[in-house]
């Protein structure tokens, strides 16, 4: 007869399932073991909202993939570096991010006396910057433009610390030019940038608040909404024809309504123009919630900084842009040239901005039947929404290659 095993039986190879104790020693065991510690991360971003915003929906993005119990460890390890006289002493700390800050003054577009004092403090910003670095130990340093981004990319290349400069421009502004040859990689914008970097570039978009991406298409419908914004500073010369436009446009009965945010400098002044001529506008120094703003809004009067475009395409808003005309590189206006050439705004350099060219963008605009809605579908079909994932991916990459 051929061999025999019992069904209460088991073979001698077959090893015997472990007991309860057991099962709990190996789970206490578990519980004892060091959980990894995350990636350092120190961003780079300060003085504008254009640099700030975007690195903290990257800095989000990283929070979001970790997991419920290991998110306050995550960001926590995150940095950001900025000054003490930027928009980033407030907005930073209160999306719960730390900030550690520096002396810093720029120098591009600065001449005379100034230009000199700004360069005396260029020492003494490279040196609080080496030492920010030694005490927190990056395993990656993001920066996004700025004058603080050069000292702080050039000091972390010189440490061997993984760099990676998020470029939103269609052309890079100086700072960014001057570092190409030293960074690890670029997160470029737009494909036309990428030129710029050669093979540390990746085309990944412009990263966006979520908020933005979630905006639905708005009915148009009288009294017409526009949003004018200058940028987080503000814009005078911005500030200084809207209110006439505006008053052009009530003298001709065009059904709009004004929301105007001026920047704390000229906020007085722009509110009381509105109000000599009688316009119920709604003027604000900053707005807190643009993503909202951008929601109610049927038509957006922007400059066109790389953030300005990327969350009109995110919201998929038609707008008037402004180019900034006071960067030697004109990378706002090549930023307002891809828009318009796809149909989603129209553009006004500033030596040609009167009332009278303004008011009349706007009238044909918000008067012209279904424009705003196939403008904003020319809009959104330049997102790139995947944008923070992408550059979130890049970071713990080059962040993982450094710890091996």
């Amino acid at each position: 007869m051929g061999a025999h095993i019992a069904l209460n039986e088991e073979p001698d190879t077959v090893a015997a399932s472990p007991g309860r104790e057991e099962i709990l020693e190996v789970e206490k065991l578990i519980e004892m073991k060091p959980r990894p510690r995350p990636l350092r991360v120190m961003m780079v971003a300060g003085a504008t909202g254009g640099h700030i915003f975007p690195a903290l929906t990257v800095a989000e993005e990283l929070v979001a993939r970790a997991s419920p119990d290991s998110r306050e460890d995550v960001r926590r390890s995150l940095l950001f570096l900025g000054t003490t006289r930027g928009l980033e002493s407030r907005v930073i700390p209160a999306a719960g991010f730390t900030l550690q800050t520096v002396a810093a003054a720029g120098l591009k577009g600065i001449s005379g006396w100034q230009r000199l004092a700004n360069l005396m403090v260029l020492p003494k910003t490279t040196m609080e910057t080496a030492r920010v670095l030694r005490n927190f130990g990056p395993d990656v340093v993001v920066g996004v433009g700025g004058y603080l981004a050069g000292p702080a990319m050039l000091e972390a290349a010189l440490m061997n610390v993984p760099t990676l400069l998020i470029e939103p421009n269609a052309v890079p502004g100086f700072t960014n030019r001057v570092l190409a040859p030293i960074v690890r990689a670029a997160a470029v914008g737009f494909e036309k940038a990428a030129a710029y970097y050669g093979a540390k570039a990746r085309v990944t978009g412009h990263p966006v608040r979520k908020a933005f991406l979630e905006i639905g298409a708005k009915p148009h419908v009288a009294p017409f909404t526009v949003l004018i914004v200058g940028g987080s500073q503000g814009s005078r010369a911005i500030n200084d024809c809207a209110p006439k436009s505006a008053s052009l446009l009530i003298a001709k009965k065009a059904p709009i309504r004004v929301v105007h945010q001026t920047g704390e400098r000229d906020y007085n002044v722009v509110r009381e123009a509105y109000r000599e001529r009688g316009i119920d506008a709604e003027v604000c120094a900053f707005i807190d919630d643009m993503p909202k703003a951008f929601a109610h809004a049927d038509l957006i009067v922007s400059r066109a900084g790389a953030s300005a475009v990327a969350e009109l395409a995110a919201a998929g808003k038609a707008a008037v842009l402004i180019p900034f005309p006071g960067a030697t590189d004109q990378h706002q206006l090549e930023n307002a040239r891809v828009m318009e050439q796809a149909g989603a705004a129209r553009v006004i350099e500033q030596h040609n901005l009167t009332p009278e060219r303004l008011a009349a963008e706007v009238e044909e605009l918000v008067g012209g039947g279904d424009q705003l809605a196939q403008m904003e579908r020319r809009a959104r079909g330049l997102a790139r929404p995947d944008a923070a994932h992408r550059i979130a991916d890049w970071i713990i990459e080059l962040g993982n290659k450094k710890r091996g």
